[in-house]
C-alpha cells in the first residue's frame, strides 16, 4: 500500500463559519476523518505547516510547503497538499519550479464548499487526489479538482462557485477521474528527475509585479515601479499589442536597459501572445532583454519569473532559465 504525506494548509476545505465569514479552523487530521474511505486506499500521515485562507498565501509559504516535501521526500510515495482555491494555481506553479521533474506525485486540491457543508465537494476531491497520488503513472506537480487532473503550471481558477472551478489553459488535461477510474487523456507524462530524484531549488525573488494594460494608462508607471520591483509581467492587449501613444516604447526600453526584467504576455485567457504579428508589438520583439510569455498562464509566469530571478541576476542566465520547459508550462516546438 502506498504511503502518502497529506500537507494541510487551510483554505475553504478547512473552514467553518464563525459569524464573521468562513475562516480556516479544521486541521488535516480532522479533514481526513470526514473521508473514512481513504483508510483503505493508502497509508498516510498529516502535517500542518499553516492553517490560512489562501488569500494570505505568499512565496514564504510556498517555501514552507516545499520544505515539507523535500524533508519527507524519501519516506513517502507521494504528496497531497490541501489548499485554498483562490491562489492554488500560483502555489501549484511555484512548486513546479521549486521541485522540478518529481518522479513522485505532488497533488494540490481543495474545495468550493467547506468539508463540513452538507453540499461539499471536498470529500470527493480529497479522495480522488489521494487516488491519483497512489497511481504508479502519476508524477510531478498537478491539481486534482472536480474530476480533472491539470498540470501544475497550466491550472487556473475559472469559476468562483461551481465545483468544476479549475480549467487547464492552452494544454490538455492530464487525466479525468470518474469515480475510482483514472482516464489518462492528455500527453503521456514521464518524470525521471535527476538520478530518480527531483531537481530542487530554495530561492525565489518575490519582487515581481503584474501590470495589465488599460486604455490611456500612463507609461510613467514603469518609473514608479523601479523602487520596489525587479521584474514586470506586462499583460498586453490581444495577441501582443502595446500602444504607440504616450511614449510606451521609451518607458519599456528604459526598464529593460536598466537591468530589470520584462515579461510580455496577453490578458486574453487562451492561445497566447506573439509580438511579431502587429506593428504595435513588433518593435518590442526585436529588443534584447524582453522575455516572451508565449501561451503560459499569468500564474505560471509569476512563479517562473520569481524562480528565475531567485537563481541569478544576470540577464542572459535569466532568459535561459525562463526558456526551459518545466512541467509542460509552455508550448514545445515540433
Amino acid at each position: 500500500m502506498k504511503k502518502i504525506l497529506l500537507i494541510a494548509t487551510g483554505g475553504t476545505i478547512a473552514s467553518i463559519e464563525d459569524g464573521n465569514g468562513l475562516v480556516p479552523a479544521l486541521g488535516g487530521e480532522e479533514l481526513a476523518k470526514y473521508v473514512p474511505e481513504i483508510e483503505g486506499l493508502c497509508d498516510f500521515d498529516v502535517v500542518q505547516p499553516m492553517n490560512i485562507d489562501s488569500t494570505n498565501m505568499r512565496p514564504a509559504d510556498w517555501m514552507r510547503i516545499r520544505d515539507e516535501i523535500v524533508r519527507a521526500y524519501d519516506a513517502y510515495d507521494g504528496f497531497v497538499v490541501l489548499h485554498g482555491t483562490d491562489t492554488m494555481a500560483y502555489t501549484a506553479a511555484a512548486l513546479s519550479y521549486l521541485v522540478q521533474g518529481s518522479p513522485k506525485p505532488i497533488v494540490l486540491t481543495g474545495s468550493q464548499q467547506p468539508m463540513a457543508s452538507p453540499f461539499t465537494d471536498a470529500k470527493l476531491n480529497l479522495y480522488q487526489s489521494l487516488l491519483f497520488a497512489c497511481d504508479d503513472r502519476s508524477c510531478d506537480v498537478s491539481v486534482v479538482f472536480g474530476g480533472s487532473v491539470i498540470a501544475g503550471t497550466r491550472a487556473r481558477k475559472q469559476r468562483t462557485l461551481s465545483a468544476n472551478a479549475f480549467v487547464s489553459v492552452n494544454f490538455p488535461e492530464i487525466a479525468l477521474i470518474r469515480g475510482e477510474r483514472i482516464v489518462r487523456v492528455g500527453k503521456p507524462v514521464t518524470c525521471t528527475g535527476v538520478a530518480g530524484r527531483p531537481r530542487v531549488y530554495d530561492r525565489m525573488n518575490e519582487r515581481v509585479f503584474v501590470l495589465k494594460l488599460t486604455p490611456e494608462m500612463n507609461p510613467s508607471i514603469f518609473g514608479l515601479l523601479k523602487r520596489d520591483y525587479d521584474a514586470v509581467i506586462l499583460e498586453t492587449f490581444g495577441i501582443g499589442g502595446i500602444p504607440d501613444y504616450g511614449d510606451y516604447q521609451r518607458a519599456i526600453f528604459d526598464w529593460v536597459d536598466s537591468g530589470r526584467t520584462l515579461v510580455v504576455t496577453t490578458q486574453v485567457p487562451e492561445e497566447g501572445c506573439d509580438l511579431g504579428v502587429y506593428e504595435v508589438g513588433r518593435a518590442y520583439a526585436a529588443h534584447g532583454g524582453i522575455l516572451l510569455g508565449g501561451d503560459m498562464t499569468t500564474e505560471a509566469l509569476v512563479a517562473k519569473t520569481m524562480w528565475a530571478l531567485g537563481q541569478t541576476s544576470e540577464a542572459g542566465e535569466i532568459a535561459g532559465l525562463f526558456e526551459r520547459v518545466v512541467n509542460w508550462d509552455r508550448a514545445v516546438e515540433g
